[in-house]
């Protein structure tokens, strides 16, 4: 277990970052710090690419999805490319020199053979002036590294300093760094990248550069990124040298805890954890277990809050049991089937439905859906039996679903035209109802349910 406290895991600045800001304070040199911080794995063992193959800015999912043949070939290509001697110098475009891993600014990328879900990676380069790279996260670009003094990029963003995610689209949040962090050429820089679902936040240098910003997916903007994918270090015409590269793997109750603690101050709690007080509708048909509300297995229907909302945002944990059936009631008006009569049934399902039951099920049917109207993004949850975070935003006819920090639906109820099985829904353009539960036979469960009202 990690010797940091669960205050350093809500992005507070680490301890391990003190030893890199004294040393840097003292003139010390960083690279003193041989080991790995405590709960972190080297990536780089200081001695060769063990652990590291060749990579491109290529989409992994078609990686993936290549016969295996053809993404061996691929991958060896890269590879390669990656190990090829340069002639002008007489070494490979990658190479050790001492306890650093020095690219010349050619060559494929290093690429991690190990794909990373959530995690967070440490991090120090030196590079020189003209340079330009980044580093690949899930395999998709990237937070940036450049020269931020080289005025013909000055356009592009490069005066306004590393560590943004360059390929965001324009204005989009963490596309440009908050503040210019670099150090000057010959000094190294250190970066801290916390990545939770499409979450980025990144330190440069002990700056907050990036605080968590949607990673977009550079090759579909209209699909989320991968849930897993290599840490890649790009290579783009100019030295850069690495070292102490560490990453650390965050599990999924760690995971909730950092997506649950940024922007909370607005929240307010709708369930005690104890009983139904605030609740109304077939509240006998649900129990309070271990703080959770659990819908009585073979019971159901919609238990919702006494209060009513218009816009807000709403945060929750949610368990479901293999093949579980359940979904969030959007603007209920207090009566009637909630997929139908409210502004919509946010789905919640277990992703591999059909695995689990033998029955087939419409795209606008799968978990975050506007039930019947919208189809989420599927692949995003949790193993069975593990607790997932979950938010979901309301304004106006839009509703966005966030699950595990990864975005899944985003959507504009007003634009609906076809419905599942022609059935209509009236409750679609609902301006105010309800928030609540629709629950449908399964022991599906929900903790930390809270609310935040959002202004016109």
């Amino acid at each position: 277990m990690s010797c940091f406290t669960t205050r350093r895991r809500l992005f507070s600045l680490i301890p391990v970052a003190l030893l890199a800001l004294t040393a840097a304070s003292t003139g010390l040199s960083v690279s003193l710090q041989a080991a790995p911080p405590a709960g972190f794995t080297p990536l780089f063992n200081e001695k060769d690419l063990t652990g590291f193959r060749g990579g491109d800015t290529f989409d992994h999912r078609k990686l993936l999805a290549m016969p295996e043949d053809q993404r061996a070939a691929q991958i060896a290509k890269w590879t390669t490319s990656m190990r090829e001697v340069n002639p002008k110098t007489g070494k490979a475009h990658w190479y050790v020199e001492g306890n650093e891993l020095v690219n010349d600014g050619f060559g494929a990328y290093a690429t991690t053979e190990k794909d990373y879900g959530d995690f967070e990676l440490l991090v120090e380069y030196k590079t020189v002036p003209l340079a330009d790279s980044g580093i690949y996260l899930r395999g998709v670009p990237q937070v940036q590294i450049w020269d931020y003094t080289e005025k013909a990029k000055f356009n592009l963003g490069a005066d306004k300093g590393s560590g943004g995610l360059w390929n965001n689209s324009p204005g989009a949040p963490g596309k440009d760094p908050r503040v210019l962090a670099d150090k000057p050429f010959g000094e190294w820089n250190r970066f801290r990248i916390v990545m939770v679902g499409a979450r980025v936040s990144v330190w440069l240098n002990g700056k907050s550069v990036v605080e968590h910003a949607l990673l977009e997916n550079y090759y579909d903007r209209k699909q989320p990124i991968p849930v897993r994918g290599p840490i890649q270090l790009q290579t783009h015409g100019g030295e850069i040298r690495w070292r102490n590269i560490n990453i650390r793997e965050i599990g999924g109750k760690e995971a909730n805890e950092l997506l649950a603690h940024h922007g909370e101050a607005g929240f307010k709690s709708v369930f005690n954890g104890k009983s139904f007080e605030g609740w109304d509708g077939p509240v006998d048909n649900y129990e309070v277990v271990e703080n959770a509300v659990r819908c009585k297995p073979h019971k159901g229907g919609t238990i919702f809050t006494k209060a009513e909302y218009d816009d807000f945002k709403a945060r929750l944990e949610f368990k479901l049991p293999p093949g579980g059936n359940n979904g969030l009631a959007i603007r209920y008006p207090g009566s009637g089937d909630t997929a139908y009569v409210g502004m919509c049934e946010s789905q919640v399902l277990d992703d591999n439905y059909e695995k689990a039951t033998g029955e087939k099920i419409d795209p606008r049917q799968t978990h975050g859906s506007a039930y019947g109207m919208v189809a989420a993004a599927r692949g995003y949850q949790r193993p069975i039996g593990d607790w997932n975070f979950e938010e979901v935003t309301v304004k106006g006819s839009t509703i966005r679903v966030e699950l595990n920090g990864t975005l899944i639906l985003d959507a504009d109820l007003s634009k609906v035209t076809e419905f599942m099985a022609n059935s209509a829904h009236p409750g679609k353009d609902r301006t105010r109802g309800h928030f609540g539960f629709a629950g449908h036979n399964d022991p599906v469960m929900f903790r930390n349910i809270r609310i935040e009202p959002l202004p016109h």
